[in-house]
């Protein structure tokens, strides 16, 4: 006779780039071993590869490629949140005494921080504009291994152009060759430039401020960021 199969609970949350509402499981410990595997790595690519397996497997109807860096900590968050616990009790080394401070956290309160002047709208003049999307973590890991921080900072303009629009036309980016790509974008106005860095400068992120004060009386800040927040 065949052992049971467990059911797990199914909870619902939001993609922050798409708005797309998708399903998910807490992860098992199937899961939980390549999570471990994930935070022995000192390999960036070996711990990527470990975290999209982990939500590929626990939540459903997505296209983990295409998912932006901060959907993806969000969804790892939610994922730790729902299997785990969302009390954390974690220490940090203070910048000034040396000394380690205890600190707890409760990750419900780690949450996608968007930025007034944040836009994927990006005007060129008064009757056309740019459509950007997020970079994929593909595309980052790619950029950051192969590109010089100069050439990584223009590939990502170029790859992240969705749409151009002028008038009643609307352009593809992928119908049309690097080589025109980069041509189009010597066209633009600085302006224009100055609002796509803005774009990425201003992309949301996985954020959290705890206050705490250190041996010497001074009020200090310990800010955790993106998969910091699933690592602790």
């Amino acid at each position: 006779m065949a052992l049971p199969k467990i059911d797990l609970p199914l909870f619902q949350l939001e993609i922050p780039s798409t708005k797309q509402k998708v399903n998910y499981r807490p992860f098992t410990v199937k899961e939980e071993k390549i999570l471990l595997i994930a935070q022995q790595s000192e390999d960036i690519e070996q711990v990527v590869l470990a975290i999209k397996k982990i939500v590929s497997n626990c939540v459903e109807d997505i296209n983990i490629d295409t998912l932006a860096l901060f959907d993806l900590e969000y969804l790892l968050l939610a994922l730790r949140i729902k299997s785990v616990s969302n009390n954390v009790k974690f220490s940090v080394v203070d910048p000034d005494t040396k000394k380690k401070v205890e600190l707890e956290l409760d990750l419900e309160n780690v949450a996608m921080e968007y930025k007034e002047d944040h836009s994927q709208k990006i005007d060129i003049s008064e009757d056309a504009f740019i459509m950007m999307r997020y970079p994929s973590v593909n595309e980052l890991l790619f950029l950051q291994d192969t590109l010089s921080t100069t050439e990584s900072s223009l590939e990502t303009m170029i790859m992240c152009i969705d749409t151009v629009v002028s008038g009643d036309e609307v352009y593809q980016t992928e119908d049309f060759s690097k080589e025109e790509l980069l041509e189009f974008l010597d066209t633009l106005p600085s302006s224009a430039i100055k609002s796509i860095e803005t774009f990425f400068a201003t992309s949301p992120t996985l954020r959290h401020s705890i206050g705490y004060v250190n041996d010497n009386g001074d009020a200090k800040t310990f800010v955790i960021e993106g998969l910091q927040s699933f690592f602790l």
